[in-house]
């Protein structure tokens, strides 16, 4: 007994130095990951040693690397207060933490950090500049000179520093000081675009030098070519030297490397429109007005092209929308009384030219005085005030730059070309995918896996794995997130499936999990009615079948997935548009209120099924109840708290409803979590 305890004992030891060890090598290959730049695996391998060891800094340190790198500044913020919080005395997470705040527009925070970092170690050059930019952008001039010329006394050949003294320059208004800090920057460091770019602005900006301005473009495009803004800037400038031809391919090289981007586009329509080339143009400003269907110079001007080349209704339609933004807009009435003139509507003309003369009347003139800018700057500081009442500072657009907006190509703004800075390079950054923001998907009945390799997560319910257990099924049963497609030859294989159940039903007493296994082949192959009468018959012969509920739900989601996309087909040929519409809205919303009590009855039965909550959520979104949603994705936290689709969906659904805050943290979460999509949200979110 002596040997066996002893034996014992040596067992145990041996597993707590290999925990000891596993824990070490886990934050090795984490470290290893970030290094190479695999930021979201990184994030997995800390996640690990955190869950095993919460009381050590260092994961907490690396984890927020990660995040900065992936534009997750909230998350990142959090997880380096939590190691400074383990170890006062780790500079670089003072470093971090300052970034990620700087990022936030946090700058008083991300300056007490730099300050801390700088009593550890008094001569560190990434804070001195990262503290000076902070103040350049609280506009605390004076302070963040001082910054500046403590860390060119350091390193007199900084090129940054003299970069963000030009910008300094301009924040006080010499334009002269700022193209000498920028020639020294340029001087010092050939290989710095911002440095180009900036030169560049001014030159185009304050000495109208478009030959200038664009040598040092062409300097920027070279060190950055894959920078569609700087090809629309260029082309504004080839376009002020009159070289049309340049300008037209620089714009379809832009929208080459950024198919949405909405400058290249509409600036091309405005040059296109220019040189004849109408049906171009209407092409690049229907683009743009499928980004932004409010966008008034984009209808206006398709309009117009509308009727220049004899598409009146279309002319007519796009008016009607620019007319119900500007009902003072007297030169809009008289292009639509035209259009209907064309068609023949002669009673429609007369209308629209009273109407505007009705207008011109009131204002006691004959020209077209309507200007949408003054419109528009009315409403930019009516935003303006909104946000500064919310906590946000803009910089207030004046009527001069609206006008320019809208009447003139447009340039991509200019980004501050001081960046806060961080000691490490970057890679692998997923956030700068352009991915559609959508939620994650229902979680659905299958025979099909489909592994998660990011963050090895599975599935699992209890249901499934206790029908798996009793062998009473043709295949293994798993859940999976999302819809899936299948080959010929499984597709087969599940027709000759439902003949052999058909068969086998048709004879002996039927068993309710025969019914169900014939319910999922008829899903497989997308027959969702026939599951739904198999889920049915289920339900009849064991009332407390609950996975049967659960399938009957899927079978009622793949219904409406089908429904709605037949609905698009419907709304083309019907001849009574909205009542189909209707039709369609009365039926969706009856399919997902059956797929929600179908929900609740396995919730009956199984209250902690934590999948039965989180399609629920999903359910609730398609019925646009986003407070039925986030309670439902809470409920689902409170039984899997690791569940990154539920943080995810929840931090959607904040957002539609206008809670940032909340938001942004659960879409941190959920990227922590390994969802990807997240940081390419929070990167819109918190330009």
């Amino acid at each position: 007994m002596k040997r066996i305890a002893l034996y014992i004992f040596l067992v145990l030891a041996a597993l707590v130095a290999q925990a000891q060890i596993n824990t070490e090598q886990v934050l090795r290959i984490g470290r290893n990951s970030l290094y190479f730049e695999d930021y979201v695996l990184s994030i997995q391998y800390f996640n690990q040693v955190i869950k095993a060891k919460p009381f050590l800094a260092e994961p907490y340190f690396y984890r927020a690397v990660a995040k900065i790198n992936l534009e997750d500044y909230q998350g990142a913020e959090a997880d380096a207060t939590l190691a400074i919080d383990r170890n006062p005395f780790i500079v670089d997470a003072y470093q971090v933490r300052g970034v990620a705040r700087q990022n936030l527009h946090n700058f008083e925070g991300a300056i007490a950090d730099y300050d801390k970092g700088l009593e550890l170690m008094p001569e560190e050059k990434i804070f001195l500049m990262n503290r000076a930019v902070c103040h350049d952008e609280l506009k605390n001039f004076d302070e963040a000179q001082a910054s500046y010329d403590r860390l060119l006394k350091l390193d007199p050949k900084n090129d940054r520093a003299y970069l963000g003294l030009a910008h300094l320059n301009l924040a006080r208004k010499d334009s002269t000081a700022a193209l000498l800090n920028l020639a020294r920057s340029i001087e010092l460091s050939k290989n710095n675009a911002s440095a180009y770019v900036m030169r560049a602005e001014i030159e185009m900006r304050s000495q109208h030098d478009y030959e200038a301005a664009l040598a040092d473009m062409n300097e920027a495009i070279k060190l950055e070519p894959n920078y569609a803004g700087y090809f629309v800037n260029r082309a504004f400038m080839k376009y002020h030297l009159d070289d049309y031809f340049g300008a037209m391919a620089d714009y379809d090289y832009a929208v080459s490397l950024d198919p949405n981007n909405m400058e290249a586009h509409f600036n091309r329509a405005l040059l296109q429109a220019e040189v004849g080339e109408n049906n171009k143009a209407i092409e690049n400003f229907s683009k743009v007005l499928k980004s932004d269907p409010q966008n008034f110079m984009a209808l206006y001007n398709r309009a117009m092209l509308y009727m220049r080349t004899g598409q009146y209704r279309k002319a007519i339609a796009d008016m009607d929308k620019v007319l119900e933004k500007y009902p003072k807009f007297e030169a809009g009435y008289m292009a639509r009384g035209g259009a209907k003139r064309q068609l023949g509507d002669l009673k429609g003309e007369k209308a629209d030219y009273d109407r505007a003369l009705a207008i011109f009347k009131s204002k006691k003139t004959r020209v077209s005085d309507f200007n949408p800018a003054e419109v528009e700057t009315e409403a930019a500081i009516q935003r303006a005030k909104e946000r500064a009442e919310m906590g946000f500072v803009d910089e207030p657009e004046t009527e001069d730059e609206i006008m320019e907006r809208f009447n003139t190509l447009l340039t991509v703004a200019p980004e501050n070309p001081i960046k806060p800075e961080y000691d490490n390079k970057q890679r692998g950054r997923i956030q700068n995918s352009n991915v559609e923001v959508e939620p994650e998907p229902m979680v659905l009945l299958t025979y099909y896996v489909r592994d998660n390799k990011l963050n090895g997560n599975t599935y699992y319910m209890r249901e499934v794995a206790e029908v798996n257990d009793s062998r009473l099924l043709p295949a293994t049963l798993s859940l999976v997130s999302g819809d899936q497609r299948l080959g010929e030859q499984e597709i087969n294989r599940h027709f000759a499936s439902i003949e052999y159940y058909n068969s086998l039903l048709s004879g002996a007493k039927p068993r309710a999990v025969d019914y169900f296994a014939r319910g999922m082949d008829y899903l497989m192959v997308r027959d969702p009615d026939a599951a739904i009468a198999d889920a049915d018959r289920a339900i009849t012969a064991s009332p407390e079948f609950t996975l049967a509920y659960f399938l009957r739900a899927n079978a009622r989601y793949m219904k409406y997935r089908m429904a709605q996309s037949g609905a698009e087909v419907d709304e083309v040929t019907t001849t009574d548009v909205k009542a189909q519409a209707m039709l369609h809205q009365r039926e969706d919303a009856e399919a997902l209120q059956q797929m929600v009590a179908d929900l609740d009855q396995v919730l009956k039965r199984s209250p902690k099924n934590v999948y039965a909550h989180f399609d629920k959520g999903n359910a609730y979104m398609l019925m646009n109840d986003y407070t039925g949603a986030i309670s439902s994705f809470t409920k689902a936290l409170e039984v899997k708290p690791d569940l990154g689709e539920a943080y995810y969906n929840r931090g959607l659904m904040y957002l539609r409803l206008g809670n940032k805050p909340l938001g942004i943290a659960d879409l941190s979460k959920a990227g922590e979590l390994g969802i990807l999509p997240s940081y390419n949200v929070l990167k819109r979110m918190t330009k």
